[in-house]
């Protein structure tokens, strides 16, 4: 199963990206929406967004990858 992680914080994003990986997870991150919007190109098979990101918030990107037919059916985490 392969993850992409979405959040600007290095210290978070370090930590979720370490327990997902120790539980055997393939991992992919994202410090901001439009790299998220890209790598969600690679269908990821659940995506974990923070809300606050630079330049776009976790709402419009979650709204962008879900208009995309070939990403719309990707679960969304959506973290506050």
């Amino acid at each position: 199963m392969r993850i992409l992680v979405v959040d600007d914080e290095e210290s978070i994003r370090e930590l979720l990206v370490y327990n997902l990986e120790k539980a055997g997870y393939e991992v992919m991150t994202a410090v901001d929406g439009l790299t998220a919007q890209r790598l969600s190109q690679c269908e990821p098979d659940l995506i974990l967004l923070d809300v606050m990101l630079p330049e776009m918030d976790g709402f419009e990107v979650c709204r962008e990858i879900k208009s995309r037919q070939q990403t719309s059916k990707i679960p969304v985490i959506v973290a506050m």
